[in-house]
């Protein structure tokens, strides 16, 4: 059982919603019919910004019908968070859409509070097991990654997904926290992170990237590009059969 994975790492317009949407829309336009599962990065229709409110009333759910769209005429789930109202305040919320209009929510846990993420986002309360074509999938959000008592695999996951608006001067917490995130876990892990700059004077270099359970790296990018890979989940059931790691976690019960 085979899954073939879009990872997009794009530029990012600021703020501009209608914007992305027409860029990414070109963008994805080669993967129509011949892949599975199409990841964006954290906040896509925006880049990351603590001023939602600057964002015209409905565009979360413009965006949202503009992802139900493109899933349809690609065949393949679209996935990728972006600014979501809730009340009097917003979530960075991850959104999988299947190619029959079907959609996940998960709503990152862990706000950045070194950029006031926390001021302006509520944080997600659990976590979410989506199935798709054979894959369980556990999505994540940006800062998550730091956290791995979060992302532990007691649900029997096969694969992890985190979008993020990572910046270049922590990239290599990225890279290795990723990689130890696949190990420790023994599953597969995807991580689609952005390039190019925003107005807050932070630059972004990509190094998007997948992992086998093992922690092999299957695909890695710095420059703006869909980078493909494919993943084969009878290689994850072998190497959980033969290396019994997870079978001596220990057990405990967390405190969310």
């Amino acid at each position: 059982m085979e899954l073939d994975i879009a990872l997009v790492q794009t530029s990012l317009l600021w703020e501009d919603p209608p914007g992305n949407r027409a860029r990414l829309g070109e963008l994805l336009l080669p993967l129509r019919g011949n892949t599975d599962l199409i990841v964006l990065p954290e906040m896509f229709s925006s880049g990351f910004t603590m001023d939602p409110r600057h964002m015209e009333e409905g565009e979360a759910a413009k965006t949202l019908d503009w992802m139900r769209e493109e899933a349809a005429a690609a065949g393949a789930a679209l996935c990728g968070s972006l600014v979501w109202p809730q009340e009097d305040r917003f979530t960075n919320r991850f959104i999988f859409v299947e190619p029959d209009g079907k959609y996940h929510t998960y709503d990152k846990r862990h706000t950045f509070t070194l950029a006031g993420e926390d001021k302006v986002y509520a944080r997600g309360t659990k976590n979410i097991r989506i199935s798709y074509r054979g894959f369980a999938i556990r999505p994540q959000v940006c800062y998550d990654l730091r956290f791995p008592v979060w992302s532990r695999n007691t649900d029997d996951y096969d694969m992890l997904v985190y979008v993020a608006n990572w910046p270049e001067a922590r990239i290599a917490a990225w890279d290795t926290l990723l990689r130890a995130r696949a190990i420790e876990n023994m599953a597969f892990v995807i991580g689609v992170n952005r390039v190019g700059s925003d107005p807050n004077g932070l630059s972004y270099v990509g190094h998007s990237a997948a992992y086998d359970p093992l922690g092999k790296q299957l695909a890695y990018s710095e420059r703006e590009e869909i980078v493909r890979v494919r993943i084969d989940r009878e290689e994850l059931v072998a190497s959980r059969k033969q290396l019994r790691f997870l079978a001596d976690r220990d057990s405990f019960t967390p405190g969310w």
